[in-house]
């Protein structure tokens, strides 16, 4: 693992090679050598011969002082360039709750990347969906800030392990797609630590050598030009890595992004180059100011350069893989999302059994998103026919564009299952060209499609013996048509072996262990409310699980849910303080007749806190996995530094001496947890 520790014993070899380049080379590695044109041309949806990073967008670079290219690779449901190993997105891989097969996926990404001869992902992305109607809810883990940073940690963790720079995405308030090049964000500076940078600072603390800023503006300023922002990295944090700009339309004042720290112009340079050159020649940017981030850029590239993994990498042996592409299948298996079953799930994988897919869904590859994330893997494989391989009995397949005639044809089988949600039409980084528009941020609502609920409606009058599936990049409400179907699971955008393991979990050779990575209110308008087209939105302290509980809302199904076909016992809960973190633990014991996951959950309320503080939120979780009648210990460590608070007219972080509530179980739901509290003395 390639940590700070390891870039700075750089630092000085660094500081020789800058004092030995030219203005116009230190320049030069600030600068992106795709051009303009040649990124429009990848962008453009009709060109079937290319796309978007097909290859590796390469950036600086002295081959004469030794100093490698940046070569960028994009994310984060695979590699973007070439034809990768495609994973569940990113959402769906927060709701498996598994650091440990995150990491895995960074380590499989990585290799990857290192075959097309890259070294630099650009797909750590960790940016805090304020609403789960963000377009691009997809690329992150979920709701919650603690989740957000173990999770993108854990990434990494895996991706620096082989030898790749990860780079964590986007620098910061980046939830609005829309707008997302007008939009100004702003937040009280409690709201701004606590919530929307945490994670960041997670991430940089496991390690992460570089960040990507976003389009977005932050109280005015664009965040690639935004020295608070980039302040908080360098003098608070102490980062010492790469900061890059999001691509194209990154950053716009040449003398402004400088002073401010931006250190990389992605990918094609129009603002840097020749003007930045010019721009210290005029004396409005320093050269002192190119060297810091000269040494920053060639710090970190010589640290992985001269920390080689000792694989040959090439794309025969490493790029979707038999390995890769199997991770791929076990990460949807365990992303899968039961939350409501009457006993109809697992199916009987029965000869005499005639099941019914109904939905467009079903039939097509639904991989997410068709933006910057998309990855072209070498097959895909489509829920119906992943049923179709693994049913021992019949398998009818219907779009369910008339629904009289899925009626009809629903009373010829045992068993329904619809599919629907959504797809890159629905959600999604939003592209427009002319008449040509996809994805954006969900304007209307969070609901299903109306067709997809009178599918469900209609054909259950018939057909009672039904199971829905969800397919989706984020959270969609359950209204009335929740009562008419028997079991509800979110499946989520699968990947590209999602198709083989939904019909495994269906089947009971899975054993479904994904849970909610965000609220789902029984009133969507108990969530923030959001202008998508705004110039200026002010993002409050509480959304999601937080705000339905802080002001007393109903869930429909609370945040960190999911079941199983098994059930679990948890006893013996305990929270110790021992140094300076908290250790809660706790025996959980399988109960039931088949092997499964269970994900033990750490909560932490603060209901003798002296300042407006949530109920409860996540401080830790683990996943364990266990057979009939096995029990574990579970333990879960959570540093004191978690619990503090944010004091704006101090400037500093604040551990309140009181009594916490611990709370340690399977769901945020306290029906779901025990509680144990524990107290913290003058600290």
């Amino acid at each position: 693992m390639l940590t700070k520790q390891t870039r700075s014993k750089f630092n000085e070899e660094a500081k020789e090679i800058v004092s030995k380049l030219t203005l116009e080379e230190k320049v030069h590695l600030m600068s992106g050598s795709v051009t303009f044109n040649d990124m429009m041309e990848d962008l453009d949806a009709h060109n079937k011969n290319k796309h978007y990073n097909w290859k590796v967008y390469e950036a600086g670079g002295n081959e004469q002082m030794g100093i490698p290219k940046l070569g960028f690779c994009d994310g984060p449901r695979g590699v973007v360039t070439g034809q990768s190993t495609c994973f569940p997105v990113t959402v769906a891989r927060g709701a498996t709750f598994n650091k440990m097969l995150e990491e895995r996926v960074g380590i499989a990404i990585a290799q990857e990347i290192r075959g097309y001869g890259g070294n630099f992902y650009g797909g750590v992305c960790i940016n805090m969906p304020y609403s789960p109607g963000w377009g691009r809810s997809q690329e992150t883990y979920g709701e919650d800030s603690f989740h957000l940073g173990a999770m993108g940690g854990s990434l990494v963790k895996g991706i620096q392990s082989q030898g790749v720079i990860a780079c964590i995405k986007h620098f910061a308030f980046n939830s609005m797609e829309n707008a997302r090049f007008k939009v100004s964000v702003a937040a009280d500076k409690r709201t701004e630590r606590e919530i929307f940078l945490a994670h960041f600072k997670d991430c940089i603390d496991a390690g992460a050598a570089a960040v990507m800023t976003a389009y977005n503006k932050y109280k005015g300023d664009h965040c690639g030009e935004n020295s608070y922002l980039i302040d908080v990295l360098r003098k608070e944090w102490g980062y010492d890595g790469i900061i890059v700009s999001d691509f194209g339309w990154g950053i716009y004042d040449t003398v402004k992004a400088a002073n401010a720290g931006m250190n990389v112009e992605m990918c094609n340079t129009s603002v840097f180059g020749r003007k930045l050159v010019k721009a210290v020649q005029d004396g409005k940017v320093s050269e002192k100011v190119i060297n810091d981030s000269a040494i920053n850029i060639i710090r970190t590239l010589l640290a992985f350069k001269k920390n080689p993994d000792p694989i040959n990498y090439t794309k025969e042996n490493l790029i979707a893989n038999d390995e890769h592409i199997n991770l791929a299948k076990i990460v949807a298996e365990e992303s899968c999302t039961l939350v409501k079953n009457d006993g109809i799930l697992p199916f009987n994988n029965s000869k005499n059994e005639k099941i019914l897919i109904l939905g467009r869904l079903a039939g097509i590859a639904n991989l997410g998103d068709h933006g910057s994330s998309e990855v072209f893997p070498p097959y895909s494989v489509t829920i119906k026919d992943g049923l179709i391989a693994k049913s021992e009995g019949t398998i009818g397949f219907y779009d369910g564009r008339d629904i009289e005639k899925a009626k009809k044809l629903a009373l010829d089988y045992d068993k329904v299952i619809f599919v629907v949600g959504y797809d890159y039409k629905n959600e999604g980084e939003y592209i427009e060209d002319g008449d040509f528009k996809i994805g954006g941020d969900r304007k209307d609502g969070f609901g299903l499609e109306q067709y997809d609920r009178d599918l469900i409606e209609k054909v259950s009058e018939v057909n009672k013996e039904n199971v829905t599936l969800i397919v989706s990049g984020s959270m969609i409400t359950l209204d009335k048509w929740a009562d008419s179907t028997k079991a509800i699971m979110y499946t989520y955008y699968s990947g590209m072996e999602g198709g083989s393991a939904i019909a495994e979990v269906l089947f009971g050779d899975v054993n479904p262990s994904g849970k909610l990575p965000f609220v789902i209110p029984k009133n969507e308008n108990d969530l923030p409310q959001v202008n998508w087209t705004s110039e200026e939105q002010r993002y409050e302290y509480y959304h999601g699980y937080m705000r339905l509980e802080k002001y007393n809302k109903e869930c429909k199904y609370p945040y960190g849910f999911g079941l199983s076909y098994t059930k679990f016992n948890i006893s013996q809960p305990q929270i110790e303080l021992k140094s300076d973190s908290i250790v809660a633990s706790c025996i959980v014991t399988n109960i039931g007749s088949r092997k499964g996951k269970e994900v033990v959950q750490l909560y932490v309320g603060y209901d003798n806190s002296k300042v407006d503080r949530a109920v409860k939120t996540l401080k830790g979780f683990e996943k364990v996995e266990l057979y009939p009648g096995e029990s574990k210990t579970v333990k879960i460590i959570c540093p004191l530094d978690k619990l503090k608070y944010y004091k704006e007219k101090e400037n500093k972080w604040i551990l309140e001496p009181m009594l916490y509530q611990g709370y340690i179980g399977s769901s945020s739901d306290k029906k779901d947890l025990f509680e144990v509290d524990f107290e913290i003395q003058k600290y």
